[in-house]
């Protein structure tokens, strides 16, 4: 079966990208499953793309995989997740590439602190990156001043992991 085509996503798209992205951050056991999330998420969905969100998914025949949210002008990934069905499958790693395709010299991401599974997953990712010489820098709280710092805007409980791919 060939792989998911990452694409934009379509506004007729948004709540079924709410629910995929409410099913795979409750996979990471920091959230249970509720309409009062799901509804928020689809809320932040278009209030995200009104403050300059790209948002892009994995289209797998029909079905939406995965979703991914870059805020380019600031160059920052802001949201990856992978539906569960869909986990395992080296689906992450073709977004995070397709990522580094939109932004090919410098990338930031913001993690929640506690989401340890993901910080692995974007550690071994640059660790294990044989096409370029990447820099690793994960901070341990971000500050406001570290986000005014690399242009991301501060939210609490989220760390800053700064992606540097040298020129």
């Amino acid at each position: 079966m060939p792989d998911p085509i990452i694409r934009t996503a379509r506004p007729d798209e948004y709540d079924e990208i709410g629910r995929v992205w409410m099913e795979s951050w409750v996979s990471t056991g920091l959230a249970e499953a509720s309409e009062f999330l799901l509804a928020n998420l689809r809320a932040r969905i278009r209030r995200e793309i009104e403050n300059g969100w790209c948002l892009f998914v994995a289209d797998d025949n029909g079905t939406i995989a995965a979703m991914l949210a870059l805020h380019l002008p600031k160059l920052y990934l802001d949201m990856l997740f992978v539906g569960p069905a869909y986990q395992g499958q080296s689906l992450g790693r073709q977004l995070l590439a397709f990522t580094r395709t939109q932004m090919p010299d410098e990338m930031y991401l913001r993690c929640v602190r506690e989401n340890e599974k993901a910080w692995r997953w974007y550690e071994r990712c640059v660790r294990e990156g044989r096409d370029r010489a990447v820099e690793w820098v994960r901070d341990e709280v971000l500050s406001v001043e570290a986000a005014a710092a690399h242009r991301i805007d501060s939210d609490p409980g989220l760390q800053l992991a700064v992606v540097t791919i040298p020129p």
